[in-house]
């Protein structure tokens, strides 16, 4: 694959992220096939995307910047480690603050989990995925793609949070917040049942990745 093929693959990896989400056109399909459908939807879509542009980053001419050193994977397994449980604690729990969440009508600020944290925990586990795989990965083509995806992350919460506050309103949107901010870091969970199955998931998920991502990716993480 040329640069240009390279530079294509991004283009559309950003178009295709960009657009189902603007206001007009996400109302127009989630009248089409409801809200679920539409996350559903652009769910796959999403993962399809970024598999073909991280498959892509592989065939593009190799310039290498830096070589890969023996505690680059370890760290990058520990970071990816992270990864599994954030998303584990954040990915279908009420967030009205950002996406990924379900029933966020019934948001408590005073026991709002990992939302204590961080507003949007999901940009964080992508911030995070692209960090760490940074270290193993030092050719050209690899660094633009996860510095790009990286700081796309981190820039997405400005955007989400505008977004946010002109969907909940400023006034209810900075109470939620304040809420939340005055909440204990670390408090009791609803359930502690359902706290250790969505850890035992995100570890779950983590196994998963390791056996996997030499089929899908191509290349053995271990």
């Amino acid at each position: 694959m040329t640069w240009a093929g390279f530079a294509a693959v991004f283009t559309l990896f950003f178009v295709s992220h960009s657009i189902p989400v603007r206001p007009g056109i996400k109302s127009w399909f989630t009248a089409w096939i409801g809200a679920r459908g539409f996350g559903i939807g652009y769910s796959a879509l999403s993962l399809a995307m970024l598999t073909l542009l991280i498959w892509s980053a592989g065939e593009a001419p190799h310039v290498q910047l830096w070589p890969q050193l023996g505690w680059h994977r370890h760290a990058a397994h520990m970071g990816m480690l992270a990864v599994c449980l954030i998303l584990a604690l954040s990915i279908g729990r009420p967030n009205p603050f950002s996406f990924g969440g379900a029933h966020d009508e019934c948001f408590d600020p005073t026991r709002p989990g990992i939302v204590r944290w961080t507003r949007h925990p999901i940009l964080l586990a992508l911030a995070i995925w692209a960090g760490v795989h940074l270290l193993p990965n030092g050719d050209l083509a690899h660094v633009l793609l996860f510095g790009v995806l990286g700081s796309f992350a981190l820039a997405g919460r400005r955007l989400i949070d505008h977004r946010k506050r002109q969907a909940l309103g400023a006034g209810r949107w900075s109470a939620l917040d304040t809420a939340r901010k005055a909440a204990p870091r670390v408090h009791s969970p609803r359930s502690w049942p359902a706290l250790v199955s969505r850890l035992l998931i995100g570890l779950g998920l983590f196994v998963f990745l390791l056996h996997v991502h030499a089929t899908v990716i191509g290349v053995a993480a271990l």
